[in-house]
């Protein structure tokens, strides 16, 4: 096997804080363990929050989310990555970063497979920035979503269920393959110490539910939330993260009167993460937005069972009763499934950590190579 020289172009990099740039970053890692060049090119977020060794083409903040980076402006920045002689690329999103990659594929005959990160149709009810009813620009949206998937060589599918929703909304690849984001099982395990996490929020014998990533209107955080008044008074919600939502979140909690049951950690450092996981008994979800829900995996990995919506990409991560519990969207029955988690977390304990091994960036990386090596050498797609 040779060592290949590849190019991922994002919509989303540091210091954005999302699944995508956690798989980006996982991804680069993982193939450069394996001894291949990676090169990132980006959104510029400016030059205070650059990153060396990364390729960036200039960007304006996004007025709807600021922590998004739009890479609008024209520039010459196709020619760099021409001399960079790369032997494929690999976009990570539908946007503008994906646009210039397939004009730099098409005028230099380098191919390129795309991952499918986000159902972006599901945020334009809340960031899209078009003066029009939702259901117009969902439809002009799939329009083209449409559009864009036909064009790589292959789309990267992160669970089955995402393939199920392209046949539903009539998308057609040249080539479709399910390869989800890797993990690193080596720092997300089942031995590490969260007492101090615990004992810095005051913490003693109560239950923690834990929910990480974006504080966003889409993940429906409200639910797990006001799930809190269905639970016993020993049950803590850990919310870890930070996002536009934050502070419609932290209202909620204090209408409901439930400052004393929620924490809100903030951002919390990558060093630190798997603590936060190891000072919790159960992972909830009530997001119906994910294309993997790459934090469920992380926690599974740390030994929690997850208690998770029913729905799109979790129905290929959890199974019901062996390494979590699935509700519908009421606070109800996410409570019922958390109550179900924490009286059979011990028993679903190594369920968790072996379906969190099966998405190791190890066994990730070595598949995504595979699937470069047959594009690059013509495969079924070219």
């Amino acid at each position: 096997m040779r060592a290949l020289r590849i190019a991922i172009m994002t919509d989303s990099y540091l210091p954005t804080r999302d699944g995508v740039v956690t798989a980006v970053m996982t991804l680069s890692k993982a193939l450069r363990d394996m001894g291949h060049t990676v090169f990132i090119i980006a959104p510029d977020p400016g030059e205070a929050q650059r990153e060396q060794g990364v390729y960036y083409f200039p960007a304006m903040k996004f007025k709807k989310y600021p922590e998004y980076f739009l890479p609008v402006f024209p520039s010459g920045k196709r020619e760099t990555l021409e001399s960079l002689k790369v032997d494929i690329i690999h976009i990570h999103g539908v946007a503008f970063m994906a646009l210039k990659g397939l004009i730099v594929s098409r005028s230099t005959g380098i191919p390129t497979v795309a991952t499918y990160c986000t159902n972006v149709v599901d945020t334009l009810e809340f960031y899209s920035p078009l003066p029009m009813p939702t259901d117009i620009q969902s439809k002009l949206a799939w329009i083209y979503i449409r559009n864009f998937l036909k064009r790589p060589s292959c789309i990267i599918a992160l669970t089955p269920a995402t393939i199920t929703e392209f046949e539903e909304n009539g998308v057609r690849t040249k080539r479709t393959e399910v390869i989800p984001v890797g993990i690193d099982v080596n720092r997300f395990r089942q031995d590490l110490d969260g007492s101090e996490i615990r004992k810095r929020y005051g913490l003693t014998d109560e239950k923690i539910a834990i929910h990480v990533g974006r504080v966003s209107f889409e993940k429906n955080i409200g639910i797990p939330i006001k799930a809190l008044k269905h639970l016993p008074g020993n049950v803590r919600l850990m919310i870890v993260g930070k996002g536009p939502a934050l502070q419609e979140m932290k209202d909620l909690v204090k209408n409901e009167g439930l400052e004393d049951r929620a924490i809100f950690t903030g951002f919390v450092p990558d060093d630190e993460l798997a603590l936060y996981y190891s000072a919790s008994d159960v992972v909830v979800s009530a997001s119906r937005f994910e294309t993997q829900g790459l934090t469920i995996a992380e926690a599974m990995a740390c030994g929690l069972p997850a208690a998770c919506s029913d729905g799109r990409a979790f129905l290929d991560v959890v199974e019901e009763g062996v390494n979590g519990h699935f509700f519908k969207d009421t606070p109800e029955q996410c409570a019922e499934a958390i109550m179900k988690c924490l009286a059979d977390g011990d028993a679903m304990s190594a369920n968790a950590r072996a379906t969190a091994e099966s998405y190791s960036m190890e066994a990730v990386g070595k598949k995504m190579i595979s699937l470069y090596e047959d594009i690059i050498g013509g495969g079924k797609s070219s």
